[in-house]
């Protein structure tokens, strides 16, 4: 058991999928029916206040449109209404650039809809935490690195940057103690191989700044490797890794998503059966099965723009389903066709090992207690 297990006080899933628990669109899905995603990953724009050594946004270009805020909340009218359950805006951009952010995220909650975000930080407005957090499940701090002059290095700012976000970390947590706030809030690591030296003080930083978890994950590459990862280099970690976990305590989890960083890259499936339960859009405003297919050269499967097209029309058109179809068929192969460890990843090997008949969907019974962030599977 890795030493961030023991906390059973944590009810997180975060080396997984929390699929188990949405049984009944699992079962839909398995009979040929046309579902709505259970979670959406998307982002109010491309743009971007830093220059990541890691950054996959910027093997993700295609035609950018800008995001309006009647495009944003006519997606969330129909996410609502077609039975999306939960959107993260996340995907491919720093939507703390977009002016209409906070608006769109009370929207979304206002229509039933778990919302979520992940950000650098930066630019979040203090004077606007008390407007978003109460309508947040959870605020995700993106930040590789726990001192300052690594922080500049490695994200492509100036030091500075780094003591803003830390002010900005420390008041969240103040106003969601003082409030009493269900969000969680969360800092996540993007760990290359380079960047094992800031492993210990992130962690000691999560736990000094009273965030409730620190998540370490691969880095993800794409079809082409166009990062270099060599995954390989993950296993000499390992150390590093356990004596970091052994920081978590009953208030704070610091956790390694193990499955991926020790995979060595690869995947055993070979169809993409997730984007049917999780699909992607980008800051243009494109919508895509994932965020792999961003690129211009994956134009086949690009289904459209919510900028010029509703959402809804796009989900039930016969070109969203030929393309989630073409994807789950042997025609398209995920080991060589796919970036590594995608964000449908956990999802691809359930769906995998019940199609393969590993697992059956009568076995698959969740635990009486769900965990948190169910709806973000």
């Amino acid at each position: 058991m890795n030493e961030g297990d023991k906390f059973m006080k944590h009810n997180y899933v975060l080396d997984g999928t929390k699929l188990p628990y949405h049984l009944d669109r699992v079962k839909a899905w398995l009979e040929g029916e046309r579902i709505a995603p259970i979670t959406i990953d998307w982002s109010l724009t491309r743009a971007c206040t830093y220059k990541c050594i890691y950054c996959y946004g910027q093997l993700q270009e295609n035609p950018r449109e800008k995001i309006t805020e009647k495009a944003a909340f006519d997606f969330l009218d129909d996410a609502a209404e077609i039975g999306v359950k939960a959107t993260s805006i996340v995907s491919d951009g720093e939507s703390t650039c977009s002016p209409i952010l906070y608006d769109v995220i009370k929207h979304g909650k206002e229509l039933g809809l778990d919302m979520a975000l992940g950000t650098n930080g930066y630019l979040l407005k203090d004077k606007r935490l008390h407007d978003i957090l109460p309508c947040l499940t959870y605020l995700r701090f993106n930040i590789s690195a726990g001192e300052p002059d690594r922080y500049a290095y490695i994200h492509g700012v100036p030091k500075s940057y780094f003591h803003k976000v830390y002010n900005t970390m420390k008041r969240c947590v103040k106003i969601k103690e003082e409030q009493g706030l269900d969000v969680t809030i969360g800092l996540q690591m993007v760990l290359m191989p380079d960047f094992e030296d800031q492993i210990i003080p992130l962690a000691k930083l999560g736990k000094d700044i009273g965030v409730d978890y620190t998540i370490i994950k691969h880095c993800t590459d794409n079809e082409l490797g166009s990062l270099g990862i060599d995954y390989k280099k993950y296993f000499d970690m390992e150390p590093t890794l356990k004596e970091a976990e052994s920081y978590s305590t009953d208030k704070y989890l610091f956790k390694v998503k193990w499955h991926k960083i020790l995979s060595g890259g690869i995947h055993r499936y070979t169809r993409c059966y997730g984007p049917p339960f999780m699909v992607q859009m980008s800051g243009s405003g494109l919508l895509a099965p994932c965020g792999s297919l961003f690129p211009v050269r994956h134009k086949r499967f690009h289904i459209g723009n919510i900028v010029k097209t509703r959402f809804k029309e796009m989900w039930e058109s016969d070109k969203y389903w030929e393309i989630m179809d073409y994807l789950a068929s042997d025609k398209f192969n995920a080991r060589t066709d796919c970036g590594h460890l995608c964000l449908q990843h956990y999802i691809n090997e359930f769906l995998w090992d019940l199609k393969k008949g590993n697992i059956k969907l009568e076995d698959c019974k969740p635990k009486e207690t769900p965990p948190m962030h169910l709806n973000f599977i």
